[in-house]
């Protein structure tokens, strides 16, 4: 009954707070109550309630306070707020957050900084991030937007199998911007990475047991 004692203190404090009702404090003369294994008890006295609480040694947890009766569970509170925490703590580890990398070029870029570049854009929409294109232009160069422009189609047809074109090509004062887009998901990049790296532990560790397999015993 710890988690009991802990709340109503937390309650009596009378800061206002999102958590549920639970036990003394839920204030109705009447409530729908749910078993601890979700089976419908019906409708009961508040007084019989928190006495089957106390019989269980659980909690009466307010579940749907705009209920008329509201509706109340039995179960062990303490140990469904560190449940839900740890779910949350998942939740939050798994969620996938939408990166905008960026990849500059000059538009008379030489062949083999275009390839260093290039790996990068195949890295970042392999992670599924998105990648913002920036093509600078300084002096005359101003003067010829149409290198730029094919040097951004060159390179979105060279990845084409990777990502997309989610931005088309647009001057923005020096610079012409292009945006690619991945074809894979966050979420499906996040989850191959995991795969591959679990792959080549096993595989290590597998190369591993037959090197120690292949030594001969000592006479």
């Amino acid at each position: 009954m710890a988690a009991r004692q802990a709340a109503a203190w937390c309650y009596r404090g009378g800061s206002i707070s999102a958590e549920p009702r639970i036990n003394d404090r839920i204030r109705v003369p009447e409530v729908r109550l749910v078993g601890p294994s979700g089976e419908q008890v019906g409708i009961v006295p508040l007084a019989k309630a928190l006495e089957l609480a106390q019989e269980y040694d659980l909690d009466l947890v307010e579940v749907a306070a705009n209920a008329r009766p509201p509706v109340c569970k039995l179960m062990d509170y303490g140990k469904f707020k560190y449940e839900s925490a740890m779910k949350a703590r998942e939740a939050r580890k798994n969620q996938a957050h939408t990166v905008i990398k960026e990849m500059k070029l000059r538009p008379k870029i030489d062949p083999h900084d275009y390839d260093t570049k290039k790996g990068h854009v195949v890295r970042f929409l392999k992670q599924g991030d998105k990648v913002k294109i920036t093509i600078m232009f300084r002096g005359r160069e101003q003067s010829r937007p149409e290198l730029g422009y094919r040097l951004l189609q060159r390179l979105a047809e060279d990845v084409q199998d990777l990502g997309f074109v989610e931005s088309n090509p647009k001057q923005d004062g020096r610079n012409m911007i292009m945006v690619l887009g991945p074809h894979k998901k966050k979420t499906e990049a996040m989850a191959e990475a995991r795969e591959a790296q679990a792959a080549r532990k096993a595989e290590r560790s597998g190369a591993s047991s037959a090197d120690a397999a292949e030594e001969p015993a000592e006479a």
